[in-house]
């Protein structure tokens, strides 16, 4: 390792004073000026990490869901999963190292992590459509370059074409070709493949209507439809012809607006979903013969997927446990569903029972296997990836003849709201219990208590932001009406109790 000419090329790359970065679960994320010296930083990561498992690693630049003007990056590990959290640790110290310690840093990084430093290593990029991302991309290829690794620059990718590249260059290509033509192979097939005998039927093709948040998704799509055209039509709006990205469209504005999208037209009964800006984001919703907006989140999402792979595994005769993993914002609805009509487990062990399982069923039974496997491949890349999620979802309907009102009519979500408190420092926001509880500032998590006593059925809890200086607020009840009032308490409590900056939280609305 070369330190005099990484202390050179880093200098090209100057860290910005008294700038304090967290790498977490999204990566580091923040207005895109002040990436430069994070990305190099990042590129020369890369390389350390693919010397350390001998494998390759990725390097997505991309802020998801956030405003177009914020950019970020995360790296992807040898199967397509988060960062290591020790090497997130990593990540933030050289993040935050001064020029003067940066050799420093990369040395006890070396050590701590047993890196060879005589190891080839690979590194694959991909960016999304921001302004900012081709130079930031250039920024992390200076750092690859300058420790001596190999990359390839896949250019303009989702998320999770990303991380399926990783994952299929490390393993051979045995779980896919690592292009983009063997993404749209891989799970075209198989959403064919599995739908087949639906739409071999007779029944008229689905039409789905899809807001790509003027994002990448909207360019992979647009290429991809025409894989599966034959049983499923797909019409794309908010493409990135006109609006900025994630501006008043994309899956984070309908779910936390609870309304449509600007941008597309929608007609009573309509099958609609909306992906974020670098596609690891959907969520479902439609307009009922009265008008009114229906939401079906990944509560939903996961019930309607966990509910096949059970009755597909009562039919081939397998007594398995189905496990179900949910986060604090699942609805308390969906959770007493699970529970208690479908007797889901919350495990995440269940998905490798079923991956096993697929691989071990008698020739009596392939007709269940072959629908089961295929639902594996979309749903093996179906954590996190709105493509996928999207032809798993429209498979089980095929199959199971449902319109989107019976899917939605599975259960009734409790009114939910969720807002937004802009706060001096997210990180005096400290929770434990899986984001439900609030440990600090002190007298917060006592304040939401009390709140939550005085509304039916309610819940509340806030956790910090990962990507910005904002504490978000969950809040359920009864009746919409508590629910917007639970939530704009407990804003006004974090408001007050963990610094909040500029306006006061104000009542809802009905624009909000």
């Amino acid at each position: 390792m070369d330190l005099d000419s990484i202390t050179k090329h880093s200098a090209l790359h100057a860290k910005p004073s008294g700038l304090i970065l967290q790498y977490g679960t999204a990566g580091f994320r923040m207005k895109a000026e002040h990436l430069d010296h994070v990305m190099f930083r990042m590129g020369l990561l890369a390389v350390l990490r693919s010397k350390q498992t001998k494998s390759t690693i990725g390097v997505m630049v991309t802020a998801s869901h956030n405003p177009e003007e914020d950019n970020g990056v995360k790296l992807v590990d040898p199967l397509g999963e988060m960062l290591a959290p020790s090497w997130e640790e990593h990540a933030t110290c050289l993040a935050n190292a001064e020029e003067q310690n940066m050799q420093k840093v990369l040395m006890n990084i070396c050590e701590k992590a047993a890196v060879d430093l005589q190891q080839a290593a690979f590194i694959v990029i991909g960016r999304d459509t921001r302004s900012s991302s081709e130079k930031l991309a250039q920024s992390v290829i200076d750092g690859i370059t300058v420790l001596g690794g190999q990359f390839h620059d896949y250019g303009l990718l989702t998320t999770p074409q990303l991380h399926y590249m990783v994952y299929c260059r490390n393993t051979n290509g045995q779980y896919g070709k690592a292009t983009v033509e063997g993404y749209y192979q891989k799970l075209s097939q198989a959403f064919v493949e599995l739908t087949k005998q639906a739409f071999c039927s007779g029944d008229e093709s689905q039409s789905l209507k899809v807001d790509c948040a003027n994002g990448i998704g909207a360019l992979q799509l647009r290429e991809m439809r025409g894989y599966f055209s034959q049983g499923l039509s797909v019409q794309l709006f908010n493409v990135g012809t006109e609006g900025k990205l994630n501006h008043l469209c994309g899956a984070d504005f309908v779910k936390s607006h609870q309304k449509p999208p600007q941008g597309m037209e929608m007609k009573s009964n309509e099958r609609c979903c909306s992906f974020d800006g670098d596609a690891d984001r959907i969520v479902y919703y439609y307009r009922d013969a009265d008008g009114h907006f229906h939401l079906i989140d990944g509560d939903k999402i996961a019930t309607l997927i966990s509910s096949f792979l059970k009755e597909l595994l009562l039919e081939i005769g397998e007594n398995l446990n189905l496990g179900v993993v949910q986060t604090a914002y699942a609805n308390g609805s969906s959770t007493r569903y699970l529970e208690e009509v479908m007797k889901v487990l919350f495990s995440k062990a269940a998905e490798m029972k079923i991956k096993q399982l697929a691989k071990e069923l008698e020739d009596k039974k392939r007709k269940a296997a072959k629908m089961l496997a295929n639902i594996i491949d979309l749903f093996n890349q179906a954590a996190g990836d709105a493509i996928s999620d999207m032809l798993v979802i429209e498979a089980i309907l095929a199959l199971k003849g449902l319109t989107v009102q019976q899917w939605d009519a599975l259960y009734t979500d409790l009114p939910n709201r969720q807002l937004k408190v802009k706060v001096a420092d997210r990180q005096v926001i400290c929770t434990t219990d899986a984001e439900r509880q609030a440990v600090t500032p002190p007298g917060l998590q006592e304040a939401i208590n009390d709140l939550v006593k005085k509304y039916k059925l309610s819940r509340a809890f806030v956790r910090p932001s990962g990507t910005e200086d904002v504490v978000r607020v969950y809040a359920e009840a009864d009746s919409q009406e508590s629910a917007d009032s639970l939530a704009h308490e407990v804003s006004c409590a974090v408001y007050q109790l963990a610094g909040g900056v500029g306006e006061k939280p104000q009542p809802v609305s009905e624009d909000i």
